[in-house]
């Protein structure tokens, strides 16, 4: 059968491979054209377009693009109706992937969205007209299945999350070195993101806090894109700091704790079974608008998913250096709350793996309702 796949970050690359390898276990005959990156375009599917030349962030940057943005869908389009897809399977991406799903259902095509946007949290009015263009969603937090039946009567199929077999694989093939390395060092990995903005925010607070740790090697993991020359200023005046590029896998894996921006770095480090606190620090005017907007109990993924509060989200005016240093050392120190922790981990963890692979599930869910 003939698949069309659209991803557009980074994050849908990954998942996206994971899932094309899958989808040709199960149909060797398959021929996949996708919208993606280096990772999908290794399992063998041709790529129309990287996911680099489509990442717009931010209002501003989306309206000056806007004639590219527009070419693309346009362009996108017209190669969907020269393929003839017998499935059409939009990956995350919602700007440009909702768009394509709505055109896609009124050309008759079979529309299969994998991983939802999260109107759970904001934009809820896309939901009516999510129902009318998608076929079939596969949602990957357990919490959204029973969120779409309720509020929405939409039956969706909840497959796992894809994030548990990739770092799963990860601790599998780095553990050995991993141990043999660096094993003896005390790391406190931070994560603050990977926006200039909100690195400028959290940054300057969290390494305040190696001061009260010297014992301590705080690690910076930086983000993609972003110049030695933007870190070297926050970095200076602190002795027992260091920086890692492209290493946030490997830095995790030696941490004895992490304190991480909100997002899917959340999650990431609660597989990696590191106690973390959990930051999030904006503009007041941007938080003042996103309290109003944003509609959810936690701003973690750890703790929505468990629908409790298992990791510390210190949020805004909370998120400061005397705080920090309160919630790192009870990480650090306190057995009990490490204990606490390990044990929610892995029940996280097991909520996450209901019924086996993520990618391997959405990949038979795909291959199945395809056929039909």
């Amino acid at each position: 059968m003939k698949y069309y796949i659209i991803s557009g970050e980074a994050s849908g690359d990954l998942h996206g491979s994971n899932l094309i390898k899958q989808l040709l276990l199960l149909d060797t005959a398959a021929t996949i054209r996708c919208w993606g990156g280096d990772l999908m375009e290794s399992t063998g599917a041709t790529i129309v377009k990287h996911y680099k030349d489509l990442a717009f962030m931010g209002f501003i940057e989306v309206v000056k693009n806007l004639p590219a943005i527009l070419r693309n869908i346009s362009f996108c389009k017209e190669d969907i109706a020269a393929f003839q897809p017998d499935v059409l399977v939009l990956i995350d991406y919602p700007g440009f992937n909702l768009r394509i799903a709505e055109w896609g259902k009124k050309q008759g095509y079979k529309i299969v969205y994998y991983i939802s946007p999260q109107v759970w949290a904001w934009k809820e009015n896309r939901v009516n007209k999510m129902k009318l263009c998608i076929d079939k969603m596969l949602v990957i937090l357990p919490f959204e299945k029973d969120y779409f039946k309720e509020k929405w009567q939409w039956d969706v199929e909840y497959v796992g999350h894809p994030l548990v077999e990739v770092i799963g694989n990860y601790i599998n093939s780095h553990q050995v070195s991993i141990k043999e390395s660096e094993q003896e060092l005390k790391i406190v990995a931070l994560l603050p993101g990977s926006r200039k903005q909100e690195i400028e925010k959290k940054l300057p607070v969290m390494l305040e806090v190696s001061i009260s740790f010297p014992e301590y090697q705080f690690v910076v993991a930086k983000a993609p894109g972003l110049d030695d020359s933007f870190y070297e200023p926050f970095l200076t005046p602190y002795s027992n700091v260091s920086v890692v590029n492209n290493e946030t896998y490997s830095l995790l894996m030696q941490s004895k704790a992490a304190l991480v921006t909100s997002g899917t770095a959340t999650l990431e480090t609660a597989l990696f079974g590191v106690p973390e606190v959990v930051c999030y620090k904006g503009s007041n005017i941007s938080y003042q608008i996103g309290k109003r907007l944003i509609k959810i109990k936690f701003i973690s993924l750890v703790n929505l998913i468990m629908n409790r509060l298992v990791v510390k989200e210190l949020i805004q005016d909370e998120m400061n250096a005397k705080n920090l240093t309160i919630e790192l050392s009870n990480l650090l120190n306190n057995i009990q709350v490490q204990q606490q922790l390990k044990s929610d981990y892995a029940e996280l963890k097991s909520v996450l793996t209901q019924g086996g692979n993520a990618s391997q599930k959405a990949a038979k869910s795909i291959f199945s309702f395809a056929k039909k």
